[in-house]
């Protein structure tokens, strides 16, 4: 599928400062919910461009690399472990999604959202299934969001090394259950998660 020609289309129809939307750490245990929005100029091309979960580690900088040159604006929303607890995975991917988006300096005349409403925004949304794969400004800002939250969790490893957060990112791998049955959750564990309430019980 080309990921420009959804983009492209919209621009048609007189659409035109689009956001593309999407976040990084809903499905991890540990770590924050981080959301990329991204505009970028009509016509633009980047080699390689597609969901950040299907772009190994080393291509994704370089992706990230590119998109920041080449993006007219990029905003970064954040919320941090302490606000999933308080209103849960949902609602915090929407507050970062609201916060990428009032970083921007521009102000879009349409958002797109990776599968996700935004009602807090009071602008025109689409919210496509799986639109990672169907806008290239979705998939841009999958590499932004994707990128800053391993940024983040590489320095949680710096604080807390014992987890390996700069292996599995905070997601529920074998080794991590491992560090968190032998440790107990650390403050950045979602400890609301059921995964690790029940392997951070005592034994």
């Amino acid at each position: 599928m080309d990921i420009y020609r959804h983009d492209d289309a919209l621009r048609e129809r007189g659409f035109r400062v689009i956001a593309g939307i999407d976040e990084a750490g809903r499905g991890p245990i540990a770590g924050p919910v981080v959301a990329g929005a991204v505009i970028l100029p009509g016509g633009l091309r980047l080699e390689g461009l597609r969901d950040s979960k299907l772009v190994p580690e080393a291509e994704r900088k370089t992706l990230f690399l590119h998109i920041l040159s080449s993006a007219i604006d990029i905003g970064i929303g954040i919320c941090d472990v302490d606000m999933i607890e308080r209103v849960n995975i949902l609602n915090a991917t929407r507050l970062a999604m609201g916060a990428a988006v009032r970083n921007l300096s521009l102000r879009p005349d349409l958002l797109l959202i990776d599968a996700v409403e935004v009602p807090a925004i009071p602008l025109k949304q689409f919210n496509p299934v799986k639109g990672e794969s169907k806008s290239a400004l979705i998939a841009a800002a999958s590499i932004v969001a994707k990128v800053a939250r391993d940024s983040l969790m590489y320095h949680y490893h710096e604080i807390y090394p014992e987890y390996g957060f700069d292996r599995h990112k905070g997601y529920c791998t074998e080794g991590h259950m491992k560090m968190l049955r032998l440790h107990g959750p650390s403050r950045i564990h979602r400890k609301g998660f059921q995964k690790v309430m029940s392997l951070s019980l005592p034994f």
